[in-house]
């Protein structure tokens, strides 16, 4: 009988042992499917995006694979230099006549079908309403077209995120970092937690910097955009040529208001007493303009490196193009101990890339939009 009862047993544990295996065999497959369906990449599997921006007079179409660029390709409209600046009628036209031979050449240059596309991102808001209109039209056609996932973009999450795009030769700020968003419409320090974790620290209270760069330039009668010339001029200068106060703003906040009143009086003071003054002194004025700008910003930042221990420093949008800007955030490493992140030249001004680099990190957290999205002119940060 001692011998029949532990016959019985063995079977037993083989059972037990065989349904403990399958038990943890499904588990795995389980983990694997999830795994596979939620991140792409680690299937091994190439995620293609493309990407459209239309915020403002620029049309912009890139296509990304996972984190890497394919192409990235933009349409100017020189048309809103003849008005001293962007015309939003205008420029929603243009859009229209651009949009489709952008996202052609954008998938040409990237060497894909449209069918080989995972998701299709595009800016959502802020901008003119007329450009942005144009752009999420026809991304949500597409989509619709090609049955793919909709993103929706903010462009000035886009402006930070571009650090995260891979390209040889630059690195990616880790988390928490501070990002320094310069641009036409908008000056803002953000501190920036993660990839959809970022709070606005400071911001201007007024004018962006970069309108403070174009406004003083078309007092000094240069053409529109005027702010890159500025910037061309102000090397040849001498930047404390001729001095102008910085506005006293308390906090991280910006003020460029009152600079721009301070040099048009100057300049309209100067030129009452030599009619010359301005192509006589050109380059040192564009210096001492320039050097101001960057000192406002400078002491800003580092305010705001002391009140978060935070000295990883990034920069972006279209003013983070100014070289004067780029030397300075650079002499910031060895003065400050900064790590300071600059992008990629192209990626500073208004491009698709940007617009990309979101996309995908949202498509890796299913962050997608139906057809009822909309446009904002404004949007939340």
């Amino acid at each position: 009988m001692a011998s029949t009862s532990k016959s019985r047993i063995k079977p037993k544990k083989v059972r037990n042992t065989i349904f403990l295996n399958f038990l943890i065999l499904l588990i795995v497959l389980f983990l694997s499917n999830i795994i596979q369906n939620s991140c792409p990449i680690m299937a091994n599997n190439p995620l293609f995006v493309l990407a459209i921006e239309s915020s403002c007079d620029d049309t912009a179409a890139a296509v990304m694979q996972n984190d890497k660029v394919l192409s990235n390709v933009v349409a100017n409209q020189s048309i809103h230099g003849e008005y001293g600046g962007v015309v939003p009628e205008l420029a929603s036209r243009a859009h229209q006549q651009n949009i489709v031979p952008v996202i052609e050449m954008a998938i040409r240059k990237a060497n894909i079908d449209k069918n080989q596309l995972n998701a299709i991102a595009f800016t959502q808001g802020p901008g003119l309403m007329g450009s942005l209109l144009v752009g999420s039209s026809f991304a949500k056609s597409l989509a619709l077209a090609l049955d793919i996932p909709l993103i929706a973009v903010n462009h000035m999450h886009a402006h930070i995120l571009a650090h995260f795009i891979d390209e040889e030769g630059f690195d990616k700020p880790e988390f928490p970092f501070l990002a320094l968003t310069i641009s036409g419409g908008h000056t803002q320090i953000v501190k920036v937690n993660g990839f959809f974790d970022m709070e606005i620290i400071g911001e201007t209270t007024d004018d962006a910097v970069g309108e403070a760069f174009d406004k003083s330039a078309k007092i000094l009668g240069l053409p529109y955009p005027g702010g890159p010339l500025v910037d061309k001029y102000a090397q040849l200068g001498n930047p404390k040529a001729f001095a102008f106060t910085k506005p006293k703003v308390p906090g991280l906040d910006f003020s460029f208001s009152g600079l721009k009143t301070a040099i048009l009086y100057f300049i309209q003071k100067q030129v009452k007493e030599n009619p010359n003054f301005i192509e006589e002194n050109l380059n040192d004025i564009c210096a001492s303009i320039q050097y101001t700008i960057i000192q406002i910003l400078m002491d800003k930042l580092k305010l705001a490196v002391k009140e978060t221990g935070i000295k990883q420093i990034a920069i972006g949008g279209g003013v983070s193009a100014n070289s004067g800007i780029r030397k300075t955030m650079k002499e910031g490493e060895a003065k400050y101990g900064w790590k300071t992140f600059i992008p990629k030249f192209e990626y500073t001004t208004d491009n698709a890339a940007m617009i990309g680099i979101v996309g995908y990190q949202k498509y890796l957290h299913s962050n997608f939009e139906d057809n009822s999205v909309v446009s904002k002119a404004r949007i939340e940060f």
